[in-house]
């Protein structure tokens, strides 16, 4: 079963930031600056953290993973000034 997250993160060091700013592009969305919305199920989520906890330092960076509920029975409540938000839709991976 696939969860919705919203991934946050605070990095220091810029090089740090733009290695997880690449490795977050195999998981989810770009929203913003520093925020993803990434539909994942417990394998990618396990990746997902291996990933970041492999690039992040703990003592100066923040990385947080929200966990909004079943991909499919989350009831988004967005509200969105400028461009449009539009939630991550279940698709095909090719590997």
């Amino acid at each position: 079963m696939e969860h919705l997250y919203i991934v946050t993160y605070d990095v220091r060091d810029p090089r740090r930031w733009k290695r997880l700013f690449r490795a977050m592009h195999g998981f989810g969305d770009w929203l913003q600056l520093s925020v993803f919305q990434c539909r994942l199920d417990k394998v990618r989520r396990l990746r997902l953290e291996a990933a970041i906890q492999g690039i992040v330092n703990a003592r100066e960076d923040h990385v947080l993973i929200i966990d909004l509920g079943p991909a499919d029975a989350v009831a988004l409540r967005v509200s969105s000034i400028g461009k449009a938000f539009d939630p991550v839709r279940r698709e095909s991976v090719i590997v």
